[in-house]
């Protein structure tokens, strides 16, 4: 393995920096930093945290991002991917926040490891159903959650966790709907919709919170009455006055059988958060023309999700929205992504006390607006015209995540896909029996004559095309168990055998001594350097003797004709 490389992007971007540079990603950071404070806001109340939290996270979270990571565009934060996860552990009376702070420092560290050891590429090759699959469920997820909020709906005790037992609640108290509640979340929904065709560059989701908050500020005593729910209503704790001043480092206390529940949760934000921020990675570098260092990217991603939660802050990641919103206001260096943590930082500092009027079914537009767009429903409907066994994997992943948890969601949606490729990979593989003669011409392992290649009496080839491995070796030696003819010599053609693995060699062990008792002699063909070195490594050349390794079908029937001959 190579040495790591630490090599933060933004170390070489300075390299080259200029004032033309630093005036496109202060503008672009002013406008991406002013786009990310509704949604750090949104996410953070969302997964049952403070708003205070959701921007300390942004502000901390993307700094160290852009500051460590490998891209040069992305805008690291808060995201809807995560809401299900954090809620679940802040929910919980035996982890609270000390169990979500150690979660995501594990995660840092799982992150940083990911990068250490160059596994950045790795991840990638997680079937795209599956993402798509846990994606779309983690988007109805969060659909479900704003319903309340949205609605205005009345519900006495705490609302079920699980999916149905919630809409079966919600369906219970619909008429305990608030009028004043729904107008204020459709107008929010409506303003967050339309803005982007008046102005793309305003974020429909800043306006709405305006709008609403400056009404609520000056109509509060009316609209209270009426029963709509504020940032500050919702807290219970009398006061709109939001904590604005960042909280000093705190490190969790957990027992060794708690870290021990946590390290699946840890597990499942570490692969979410590495697919997400390299996925956004991706398509960042489609934009604008760019290739990002993954195995870089992971690092910087796992020390901001090491340092965010020893400041109250709730687990980050590459955030697509927000990186594209870098891209297309012209940010070109991680200095963008920087100078929009700055800005958060100055809104934390200056104005937060006025977060307490922004009313709860407007924060619910917003995320119902962010729901609707991580669901990529056009996606979805695409993959369902695929392989029936990619969508089997795509419903799996999406019911399981929706009804159940990522947890269950990504492990099953894993297993079952490894199960489908294996038996892809079993049926591209095929045994064929070549009787009577060759035709040269058509062989890349013959020497080419103008003749056919006659196979000689009492001589059988077999031919393996594809990998030799578990899927397809038991599969072989079936088919030589049931052969009842005893020829006195069987050619087997390993040319297209791209790999051998384990269970490969036993089976070809077992077919040598089963033969031997036989009388029958094995001789391989067109055995390729990869696959011959793993079979000297494991003994089976000296089982078999090399001198009954050829390297094409010509040498193979010239030894086969030689050994016929010589039991004549």
């Amino acid at each position: 393995m190579k040495a790591l490389s630490f090599k933060p992007r933004l170390f070489s971007e300075l390299k080259h920096y200029n004032k033309e540079k630093f005036a496109a990603d202060a503008m672009s950071g002013l406008i991406v930093g002013i786009v990310a404070l509704p949604l750090a806001i949104a996410f953070g109340i969302a997964s049952g945290v403070s708003p205070e939290q959701g921007i300390l996270t942004a502000i901390i979270g993307g700094f160290l991002v852009s500051l460590l990571g490998g891209s040069r565009v992305q805008i690291g934060g808060p995201t809807g991917a995560f809401i299900v996860i954090i809620s679940g552990i802040v929910t919980n009376p035996q982890l609270g926040m000390s169990g979500l702070i150690a979660a995501t420092i594990m995660a840092g560290i799982f992150l940083i490891l990911l990068g250490i050891f160059r596994l950045g590429t790795i991840i990638k090759f997680i079937p795209y159903p599956i993402v798509v699959g846990f994606t779309s469920g983690i988007a109805l997820t969060i659909f479900t959650t704003q319903i309340q909020q949205f609605f205005g709906l009345h519900i006495n005790g705490t609302v079920p966790g699980d999916f149905l037992s919630k809409w079966a609640v919600y369906v219970e108290n619909f008429a305990s709907m608030q009028w004043p509640t729904l107008v204020v979340g459709l107008v929010s929904l409506l303003i967050i919709i339309f803005t982007p065709r008046i102005n793309k560059k305003v974020p429909g989701s800043l306006v709405a919170i305006i709008v609403a908050t400056v009404a609520v500020y000056f109509l509060n005593p009316v609209l209270a009455e009426q029963g709509l729910s504020t940032i500050e209503t919702i807290s219970g704790d009398g006061t709109t006055q939001i904590n604005s001043s960042i909280p000093t480092p705190e490190f969790p206390t957990l027992t060794w059988e708690q870290i021990k529940n946590l390290l699946p949760t840890a597990l499942v934000i570490a692969v979410l958060g590495a697919i997400e921020s390299l996925l956004s990675a991706t398509v960042a570098d489609g934009v604008c023309g760019d290739h990002h260092n993954s195995n870089q990217e992971l690092i910087g991603q796992g020390v901001a999700n090491l340092c965010t939660p020893l400041f109250g802050g709730i687990p980050c990641t590459g955030a697509i929205a927000r990186t594209m919103t870098n891209i297309n206001n012209g940010g070109r260096t991680p200095v963008a992504g920087i100078i929009h943590a700055v800005v958060l930082l100055l809104i934390f500092l200056l104005l937060m006390p006025l977060a307490g009027y922004i009313p709860m079914s407007c924060l619910a537009a917003v995320l119902i607006m962010v729901s609707y767009n991580m669901s990529g429903w056009r996606t979805f409907v695409q993959l369902m015209k695929n392989p029936k066994s990619d969508i089997a994997v795509l419903l799996i992943t999406f019911f399981l995540t929706v009804i159940f948890d990522l947890t269950v969601a990504i492990e099953v949606g894993l297993l079952i896909a490894c199960l489908l490729f294996m038996r892809r990979m079993a049926e591209t593989t095929q045994i064929k029996v070549i009787a009577d003669e060759i035709d040269p011409n058509e062989e890349t392992d013959a020497e080419v004559h103008e003749e056919h290649l006659i196979i000689p009496k009492g001589v059988e080839v077999y031919e393996i095309n594809g990998p030799y491995f578990f899927g397809i070796a038991n599969k072989f030696e079936e088919l030589m168990a049931n052969l009842h003819n005893h020829p006195k010599v069987r050619i087997i053609r390993m040319r297209r055998v791209p790999f051998i693995d384990s269970t490969g060699i036993h089976n070809l062990q077992n077919l040598c001594e089963m033969s031997h008792r036989e009388g029958t002699h094995i001789v391989l063909s067109g055995v390729t350097p990869n696959v011959y070195a793993v079979l000297e490594h494991n003994g089976f050349t000296h089982l078999l003797g090399k001198d009954h390794i050829c390297p094409n079908i010509n040498v193979a029937l010239d030894r086969a004709a030689a050994i016929v001959k010589r039991k004549i």
